[in-house]
């Protein structure tokens, strides 16, 4: 297994993130300049928050109610879980100003709001102590598979997770392109919705013979093995840049820099849970120009829901 590393345009993150430590999630750039402009508008009203989750896996809505709980403590509202059935759907109803709060992949952040969601970042969740923000895009095989190497994709059936995931899609479609292997062309695609899925239709090598997932979702399986991985962009926490200022503040300043010992001692239920460890430890800022890596890789793939 190797890690690619992604070498200048990885470089471009990582000066990202040391900025955005450096100057806070509040400070605006690029698509955060909107906020400059927030004004009074919720997605249902001024009583409720509407949370809005990428839906990855089939345990999406259970893993985040601790956070959504804490979200209604430090901010004194109702907080509603949104229900999408896939990623264009989450894309759709930011944009339409129907999400409040979101967790989102750093690819639903950049395609929602080059399609004018009014959307600014506060931070990204990290699984564990000492983690910066960032996770793994895994190239998986069945375990008991010869193929050593995406080079050895071409021709397969290769199973993705949406055409808006982060590490599910855009990222596997650059090392494609890198190995050589145009994805339009010289393969079959198989989208298999959420993440854990796509692990589980490669390790039974029927509709998919080799795919892409993120870690957290390999780790579980015993039925694939890792043959290739590269590191994204944190996926962000992100508010609407239309509610008031001092809700958002709010949130800045709940959601900016916790811990899961933080959501524990404000007396949040299941947050001491393995179900909400293996989702959140803590967060860390973030600003919009992390996600420029992600808008440089859109460039290099020509993806179409990058754009506008």
């Amino acid at each position: 297994m190797k890690l690619r590393a992604l070498s200048v345009l990885a470089g471009a993150a990582v000066l990202a993130l040391g900025l955005a430590g450096c100057s806070g999630a509040a400070e605006a750039t690029g698509t955060d300049a909107d906020s400059a402009q927030a004004g009074s508008g919720f997605a249902v009203d001024e009583n409720t928050l509407v949370f809005g989750v990428v839906p990855d896996s089939v345990d999406t809505e259970t893993n985040y109610q601790p956070l959504m709980d804490y979200i209604a403590e430090i901010t004194g509202k109702t907080v509603e879980y949104h229900e999408s059935t896939d990623y264009a759907a989450l894309i759709e109803a930011a944009v339409a100003g129907k999400v409040d709060v979101a967790s989102f992949s750093g690819f639903t952040y950049v395609t929602a709001t080059n399609n004018g969601a009014k959307l600014t970042p506060i931070s990204s969740i990290v699984t564990e102590e000492g983690q910066e923000p960032g996770y793994y895009s895994q190239a998986i095989v069945p375990a008991d598979s010869d193929i050593s190497s995406i080079e050895d994709f071409s021709g397969k059936k290769v199973c993705f997770v949406d055409p808006s995931s982060t590490s599910g899609y855009l990222f596997p479609s650059y090392n494609l392109l890198e190995a050589g292997i145009d994805p339009k062309t010289d393969i079959t695609p198989v989208f298999a919705g959420k993440h854990d899925v796509s692990v589980q239709k490669v390790g039974e090598g029927v509709e998919c013979e080799v795919g892409f997932a993120e870690d957290s979702e390999v780790e579980k399986s015993d039925a694939v093995k890792v043959i290739d991985e590269t590191m994204v962009p944190g996926a962000p926490l992100v508010y609407s840049s239309t509610l008031p200022d001092d809700v958002s503040q709010k949130l800045i300043d709940g959601l900016g820099e916790i811990t899961i010992d933080d959501i524990i001692a404000a007396g949040i239920d299941g947050a001491d849970t393995d179900s909400f460890r293996s989702v959140f430890y803590a967060t860390k800022p973030v600003d919009d120009a992390y996600y420029d890596l992600i808008r440089d890789i859109c460039t290099e793939t020509e993806a179409e829901q990058c754009q506008a």
